[in-house]
């Protein structure tokens, strides 16, 4: 079909209207995370990390708005949940999927003991290794796991795969995975990954690629270059951990948090 010139006038007119919607939405949603972030019920330990975590850097570069459905990896303490779970409140969902054990215990303890903040957030099964429904097949937006992959690399290739397969499954076509994890440099020797805690930017894009992802783009946001990815105790010598205690505290406070990676990684429409 040829357009004629009052048509293709026309059209060309509306995409600056198009562009404006789509940086509206943007900036909208990157407004309700910093809502989020600077909320004073935040745990003042947690508010204390941000100038390592770069939430609101994090979050807008992984796509979260506050009317979609987000599943967490692995929540541990709750950092990201604190923000999450009352960034999609009201319009969204937040959806925790959870090892069986302490883990799960602590999560249900912390949402338990302020239901305004996480009343709506619906908790899941995570089992490593194991197939695991951490959303219904296809119904979430994002799914987010922070410094978790490497947690599943120590539980072997096969329980990796099992995760990049599970997130596949609960995303819709077109959603989002955001994998941060504490970077390997790429010359290391790979059984590092295992012992150190740090893990290779090839193994993570490997493992999502197998399963069906698209890498889609990566932000140096968490990069840390004071860390130089080699302590005695691997990452967990640097904060928060402090896996030597008193030992070289003041060193390893100058260097701060991990030199993490920030990927992100799209199934397929």
């Amino acid at each position: 079909m040829r357009l004629t010139p009052f048509a293709i006038t026309f059209v060309l007119s509306l995409a600056p209207v198009i562009a404006q919607a789509d940086s509206v939405g943007a900036a909208t949603a990157e407004n309700a995370i910093k809502t989020a972030v600077a909320s004073p019920q935040r745990s003042p330990k947690n508010i204390a990390r941000d100038i390592y975590r770069h939430p609101v850097e994090t979050l807008t570069f992984f796509g979260v708005k506050p009317d979609q459905t987000v599943a967490e990896i692995w929540p541990g303490g709750g950092w990201y949940a604190e923000i999450l779970a009352p960034l999609l409140r009201d319009h969204g969902k937040y959806i925790a999927a959870v090892p069986p054990g302490k883990g799960h215990d602590a999560i249900v303890a912390l949402f338990a003991k302020d239901s305004p903040r996480f009343g709506k957030a619906i908790l899941t099964t995570l089992q490593v290794g194991k197939v695991s429904d951490i959303a219904p097949p296809g119904s979430a937006d994002v799914v987010l796991t922070f410094r978790n992959v490497h947690n599943f690399l120590k539980a072997g290739d096969a329980a990796s795969a099992q995760f990049f397969a599970d997130a596949y499954r609960a995303l819709k076509p077109g959603g989002v995975l955001g994998v941060e994890d504490h970077r390997l440099p790429e010359d290391a020797a790979g059984g590092l990954e295992i012992s150190s805690g740090y893990i290779k930017r090839s193994t993570i894009i490997r493992l999502a690629t197998a399963a069906g992802f698209k890498f889609d783009g990566e932000s140096p946001v968490n990069a840390n270059p004071k860390d130089d990815h080699n302590h005695p105790k691997g990452v967990w010598t640097l904060p928060p951990t402090y896996a030597l205690g008193s030992v070289d505290h003041a060193q390893y406070e100058a260097i701060g948090e991990s030199d993490r990676l920030t990927l992100r990684f799209v199934k397929p429409r």
